[in-house]
């Protein structure tokens, strides 16, 4: 086993530990503390316009600083977002607490160039994604669980102890990131002259990984994000909402053991046609029923058709750019595919709200229909790049 895909798989799952715990509670701390329903998932919003605002400016950093020191500005930044939180929550201010969501974000936004330092110290980049992603599953079991027993055994002060939770995550990775070695760019591969950005992004195969990207990962958020709202709307309570959510991130991160071998053996544009019908099934099932078996299980084949979609649109992203072109390449994929993430974030709760679950449902099958139709075309004209950046 590599040690340094393994140490950054540990980081990863600790922060996914962190991001699943904000999902389980966020948008209800937005109920609790906002003065509108339209506002009910800002927190969430500004969270991921964070992000958004990060993925440039972190993958230029670290083409500067290496990612080691890149890293770990991030995590700071994210640690300080917590401990903000906290605050925010005992004192109930609500736009002091969509900073500190906001200040999480650009943490967030260093972390997801975790999967793709690991495609750079492994030889077997699909694997390397798979590994990384994997650790989410032990995410899936920890944050939902945190954020209930933090609830339930400190009360008094409501979701605020969650956020000391965050920041102690945070820290632990923090901690582990100083034991990887990053594989940086040599200096031979510095001095090569890198293509225009518009060079890179205009490949079929580049724009086709970013749209599947942008798709998989905005409907999911969307769909994820509304959740605890539409299940707190039925009646469900906390732990039930965290059961769900607890299923769903499995979904998400369990079939990363073997998602790798499967892209391997079947290609990434099988996979992600195989997550376009799960995801899409998904919406189905939403709108035969409210029961919580039926967000359960809709929301466990969303996690896992995410999952063969983001993976496979990863892997094939990887193999657009060569290795002293990473950073700007990088930075455009994450800026196109977290913009509509931001987006999804910053309308779940008004659309929830306004036109209802199952409406959002209707109106996500299309987008999703859209994205099967571009990757059957794409299996049938073009075929993926060879890998331009393996080291």
């Amino acid at each position: 086993m590599n040690k340094n895909v393994f140490l950054l798989a540990c980081c990863q799952g600790l922060m996914t530990t962190g991001n699943i715990l904000l999902v389980t509670i966020c948008a209800l701390v937005g109920q609790m503390l906002s003065s509108s329903a339209s506002l009910t998932t800002l927190p969430v919003a500004t969270q991921m316009f964070g992000l958004l605002l990060t993925t440039v400016p972190a993958s230029l950093v670290m083409a500067k600083t290496g990612r080691k020191l890149g890293f770990s500005i991030g995590n700071l930044i994210g640690i300080s977002g917590a401990v903000m939180g906290f605050g925010a929550l005992l004192s109930s201010q609500f736009y002091l607490f969509c900073l500190a969501t906001f200040l999480i974000g650009i943490g967030i936004g260093f972390a997801t160039l975790y999967r793709f330092a690991a495609i750079e110290a492994s030889d077997k980049p699909a694997r390397a994604i798979s590994m990384i992603m994997a650790s989410g599953a032990i995410a899936a079991v920890l944050g939902p669980n945190l954020a209930v027993w933090v609830n339930n055994y400190l009360p008094e002060i409501n979701y605020a102890n969650s956020f000391l939770a965050l920041s102690g995550i945070y820290v632990i990775a923090l901690v582990l990131l100083q034991l990887v070695s990053f594989d940086e760019v040599s200096t031979q591969h510095t001095q090569q002259k890198p293509r225009a950005i518009k060079s890179i992004i205009t490949q079929p195969q580049f724009a086709v990984a970013a749209f599947i990207g942008m798709v998989s990962y905005s409907v999911m958020n969307l769909l994820m994000t509304a959740t605890p709202l539409a299940m707190h709307r039925h009646g469900f309570d906390l732990a039930e909402l965290a059961m769900v959510i607890e299923w769903h991130v499995l979904g998400m991160f369990l079939p990363s053991f073997f998602t790798g071998k499967l892209i391997e053996r079947y290609g990434s544009i099988t996979m992600i046609i195989g997550g376009c019908i799960l995801m899409f099934t998904c919406t189905l099932i939403n709108l035969t029923g409210e029961s919580q078996w039926h967000f359960l299980v809709a929301m466990l084949l969303l996690g896992v058709g995410w999952n063969f979609m983001f993976i496979s649109a990863t892997s094939l992203v990887s193999q657009t750019y060569f290795p002293h072109e990473r950073a700007k390449s990088q930075a455009a994929n994450e800026f196109f595919v977290f913009s509509m993430v931001a987006l999804s974030s910053l309308f779940a709760g008004w659309i929830e709200s306004t036109i209802g679950w199952q409406a959002l449902n209707i109106g996500s099958a299309p987008i999703l229909i859209l994205a099967l139709m571009v990757s059957i075309w794409f299996k049938r004209h073009t075929h993926p790049a060879p890998l331009a950046n393996r080291l």
